[in-house]
């Protein structure tokens, strides 16, 4: 048996970040994933400036994900054929950029490990109960682990909400808001190299296509998908030798574009204003994919896996080891004022997007002028909340205008060598 202050369930993004929080503030922290690292994600792998800028304040280094590339330029093609720059701040640090996900998790899990989490891979939690004053998981490989609180940030299918939620909310038959399908590329022409590219395609409203460039001439191209309730999901891998022969997006690819590696697809969960945030009276909280965190406008969710890890360490450190009740309290009340309301304004965006017109008209609009363009790109990669003019808690000096993340660091600050 040991036992620890916290113990996390989970070493993606969203645990990862929980407990460099909780080490970092002198916390005993234990880690469990059942993966061994590195370890693929199905992901798209794009970093907006708000996930940027958490990631260098948890002490994320650029220079240690092989895969690291500074995106500047994001380019958008409406339902119409209508395509717009939308071009993000130089010299004012790095507001977006794209890494595989294989490369980043491991990166950030080994941050983890510098601060002193005792991080345990490969053991998979196998199911958890709670006593009055602790949690206690049962971990494959490591017997018992007893501690004050737990962090469920195991995904959209929790084993750890499963053992202590009963019923589980949706049970194994929750499949997510929207659906994607992602598979790498080598040899990509130079636009797709070092472009980022989002492709409103009429038949994927209010879902969309994507070319994400990676170094060495790879990138990352994909589409994704609402899922309607009642509604069966379209095959995406009979779709997808017809979207990439599209000319639009070949023209991008290039002649000489190769699948590097085979497809993948996955459920994304946005539902993060509609599910249980905690368990075990406050001494368990839910964080990433297992609080369905997910943006339902883009599909984005590595930083709100990051500011949910955030949130939920900050929650328990102020309640103290005593008061679950005031952790789990404070948690869902910051959930609430902040990703809760970002989630209702992009849903709203979405089903706006649903049709051509209305894609159509907002990539117009955007494009109107060098101002909607710059703006327009800062907002949609997260530079500041989504819905922060209806949260004016939120409002800081400078938060329409401020800095990316790395100013400081040449490997993240240059952009990338143009393939």
């Amino acid at each position: 048996m040991s036992s620890a202050d916290v113990a996390v369930v989970g070493g993606g993004p969203a645990g990862v970040a929980a407990a460099i929080t909780l080490a970092r503030a002198g916390r005993d922290v234990v880690l469990v994933d059942k993966a061994t690292f590195p370890r693929d994600k199905c992901c798209g792998d794009g970093l907006t400036t708000g996930a940027l800028r958490r990631f260098e304040a948890l002490g994320l280094d650029p220079s240690s994900v092989p895969s690291w590339q500074v995106v500047e330029d994001v380019f958008v093609r409406s339902p119409s054929g209508r395509e717009v720059r939308f071009p993000l701040p130089r010299e004012a640090g790095t507001y977006a950029a794209v890494a595989r996900r294989i490369d980043l998790d491991a990166a950030f899990l080994d941050v983890a490990r510098a601060n002193g989490v005792e991080v345990h891979e490969g053991h998979a939690l196998l199911g958890a109960t709670h006593r009055t004053d602790r949690v206690v998981l049962d971990v494959d490989g490591l017997g018992t682990v007893e501690a004050r609180y737990a962090i469920g940030a195991d995904g959209m299918w929790s084993p750890l909400r499963k053992a202590l939620l009963d019923p589980t909310p949706d049970g194994d038959t929750y499949l997510g808001e929207w659906h994607a399908f992602r598979q790498y590329f080598t040899n990509v022409g130079p636009q797709a190299a070092s472009e980022l590219w989002v492709w409103f395609e009429p038949d994927l409203l209010p879902g969309y296509a994507w070319s994400f460039p990676l170094p060495g001439g790879r990138a990352n191209v994909g589409f994704g998908i609402q899922r309607e309730a009642g509604a069966p999901t379209k095959s995406m891998k009979a779709q997808w030798p017809e979207v990439l022969a599209r000319p639009h997006i070949a023209a991008v690819l290039g002649p000489d574009a190769v699948p590097e590696s085979p497809h993948k697809a996955w459920p994304i969960p946005a539902r993060v204003d509609d599910v249980q945030l905690t368990a075990a009276g406050g001494r368990v909280l839910f964080v990433g994919d297992a609080a369905r965190a997910t943006d339902p406008m883009t599909g984005e969710g590595i930083g709100q896996a990051l500011e949910t890890g955030v949130l939920a360490a900050d929650a328990i450190l102020a309640a103290g080891s005593a008061r679950a009740g005031d952790a789990a309290a404070r948690y869902e009340a910051e959930i609430r004022r902040t990703l809760a309301v970002d989630h209702k304004l992009a849903a709203l965006l979405s089903r706006a997007l649903r049709h051509r017109k209305g894609a159509r008209t907002a990539v117009r609009i955007a494009g109107t002028s060098d101002w909607t363009r710059r703006n327009f790109g800062r907002w949609l990669f997260e530079d500041y909340p989504r819905a922060m003019l209806a949260t004016p808690a939120r409002w800081r000096p400078g938060m329409l205008s401020g800095p990316g993340a790395y100013r400081s660091s040449a490997s993240a600050s240059t952009p990338a060598v143009r393939s």
